[in-house]
C-alpha cells in the first residue's frame, strides 16, 4: 500500500519567490489498485509521482509504501517517463535489462528475463534494434518492459502515452491493461486525458489547480478485465457519465481560475 499524509511541496520560482505546488495531499493506494491522477496543467500531478518515486525531496508530510517510509527510490517502485528515456546507444535487449544489471543480476538471468518482456511488449525480432531506429510507440514499450524487469509491486507511469500518436496510444492502453490483469502490479497512472483516466483506473484522484490538493477522488466501477473488448466499454452508459463528469469538474476548475474581464 502506497499512504500519503499531509504532503507539502514548494519551491522557489524564476521570478525568486515561493511556488507551493501541493499542500496537504492525503491520498492512500491499495495493493494492486490501478489508480490514475487527472488535474489542469501545473497542478502538481507529476511532481507528486515523483516525491512516491523517492526522485525528489518535499517539505511537508510523510509518504510510506507497505508501512517504510519512503526517503528516496527503492528497489519496489519502477518508473515510465513521458520522453522514453532510453539509453539511445544501447539495444533494446540492453536497455530492458539495464536495470537489472545495476542490481547485479546475473548475465543469463537478465537476459532471459529481458527477452520475454520484450516478447510480452509485443517487440521480438527487434532485440538489436537501437531507439534511434524504433518509433514513439515501440520505444515506450521498451521503457515499460524496462519498468517491469526489475519485478516492481509499484509501478509510477508519467504521462505514458502523451507523446505518441492517438492510434498508438490506443493500442498501448490495451497493451498496458493486458499486462497489469496478468501482473496485477500496484499501478499509479499521471494523465491530461479523461477518456485514458476512466478506461484505465479503478479510481480517479481529481487534483485541484495549484497549489495541488486532491478535490475528490472518483470511483469507476466498470467490470474487468478490460483489455478484450475496450470498444464496448467505451459505449457504455456508465463509462459516458464518468468521463463527462469529470470534465465538468476540470471545466470549472479553469472558469475559477480564469482572470476576471476587464469592466468596459
Amino acid at each position: 500500500m502506497i499512504e500519503v499524509r499531509g504532503l507539502g511541496k514548494s519551491y522557489i520560482g524564476q521570478d525568486g519567490g515561493v511556488v507551493q505546488a501541493l499542500q496537504d495531499v492525503d491520498l492512500r493506494v491499495a495493493d494492486n489498485e490501478f489508480l490514475t491522477v487527472l488535474g489542469p496543467s501545473g497542478c502538481g500531478k507529476t511532481t507528486l509521482l515523483k516525491a512516491i518515486a523517492g526522485l525528489i525531496p518535499w517539505n511537508e508530510g510523510d509518504i510510506f509504501i507497505d508501512g517504510s517510509p519512503v526517503r528516496g527510490p527503492g528497489p519496489e517502485r519502477s518508473m515510465v517517463f513521458q520522453n522514453f528515456a532510453l539509453l539511445p546507444w544501447a539495444t533494446v535487449l540492453d536497455n530492458v535489462a539495464f536495470g537489472l544489471q545495476m542490481r547485479g543480476v546475473g548475465k543469463t538471468e537478465r537476459i532471459e528475463r529481458a527477452r520475454a518482456l520484450i516478447e510480452t511488449v509485443g517487440l521480438a525480432g527487434f532485440e538489436t534494434k537501437r531507439p534511434g531506429e524504433l518509433s514513439g510507440g515501440m520505444q515506450q514499450r521498451v521503457g515499460i518492459a524496462r519498468a517491469l524487469a526489475v519485478q516492481p509491486s509499484v509501478l509510477l507511469m508519467d504521462e505514458p502515452f502523451g507523446a505518441v500518436d492517438e492510434q498508438t496510444r490506443r493500442l498501448l492502453q490495451e497493451e498496458l491493461l493486458s499486462i497489469w490483469e496478468e501482473h496485477r502490479l500496484t499501478v499509479v497512472f499521471i494523465t491530461h486525458s479523461m477518456e485514458e483516466a476512466v478506461l484505465l483506473g479503478d479510481r480517479v484522484v481529481l487534483m485541484s489547480a495549484r497549489p495541488g490538493r486532491i478535490s475528490e477522488i472518483v470511483p469507476v466501477p466498470l467490470p474487468r478485465p478490460r483489455s478484450s473488448d475496450v470498444g464496448a466499454l467505451e459505449r457504455s452508459g456508465k463509462y459516458v457519465e464518468i468521463t463527462a463528469y469529470l470534465w465538468d469538474r476540470l471545466r470549472d476548475m479553469h472558469e475559477e481560475h480564469r482572470p476576471a474581464k476587464a469592466g468596459r
